[in-house]
């Protein structure tokens, strides 16, 4: 039985119900409200969301493509169980995702994108400084949503949109691979620096070298 959450109901008539659904149950697993191996029913779920079973079992769909829902046919769905391995494959591949996307973006995003992107960067050289490993992880991920749709593609938007629960998941447990506050947080100024002047090369090799990947 899937356990006794509290929901708000959703709005029926929303356009992008589906959506709506998918991002209520996938922020319920990150935050486990939704624990690892519960059973999820979409009758039960559909009930307490206050929509039809359709939204949910795509929502489900969803969630199981990006690894954080389980389906056993005609046995079970339930939540899936964190694999730790998974970290540092996402972080390698979030940290290449992101060099190229800045290269794209510095090359054709808007004077208001670009101050978008280096205000997420002050917030990552304050969250260095104070030594806010959880910060650091919070900022950096809104700097990737931000630097992907500043990049102007769509199909790296898609992947984002649908990887995006999967990838906060597995990165459970990530720690800065500088772990002297001072040098990361300078690092992290040579990096505003370039995206600061749109040398999106130069960004992307301070990023790569700040994360050792280098």
């Amino acid at each position: 039985m899937t356990s006794d959450v509290a929901f708000v109901p959703l709005d029926p008539r929303g356009a992008i119900l589906g959506d709506e659904v998918y991002a209520v149950l996938g922020e319920a697993i990150l935050d486990g409200r939704l624990a690892p191996g519960e059973r999820l029913r979409d009758v039960e779920l559909a009930v307490r969301l206050g929509v039809s079973r359709t939204p949910v079992r795509e929502a489900l769909q969803r969630l199981e493509r990006c690894g954080l829902v389980e389906v056993a046919a005609n046995r079970w769905t339930r939540v899936s169980t964190p694999d730790e391995s998974l970290l540092a494959a996402t972080h390698e591949f979030i940290i290449y995702t992101m060099g190229n996307a800045m290269r794209m973006a510095l090359a054709r995003c808007s004077a208001e994108q670009l101050d978008g992107l280096l205000a997420c960067i002050d917030d990552l050289i304050a969250a260095s400084a104070a030594d806010d490993s959880a910060e650091i992880l919070r900022v950096s991920a809104r700097l990737f949503t931000t630097v992907t749709y500043a990049s102007g593609n769509c199909m790296l938007q898609s992947i984002l949109e649908e990887s995006e629960f999967g990838l906060r998941r597995n990165l459970y447990g990530w720690r800065p691979h500088v772990q002297d506050p001072a040098e990361r947080t300078d690092m992290y100024r040579v990096f505003r620096d370039a995206v600061a002047a749109r040398h999106g090369d130069r960004a992307e090799r301070v990023l790569r070298l700040q994360h050792g990947l280098g």
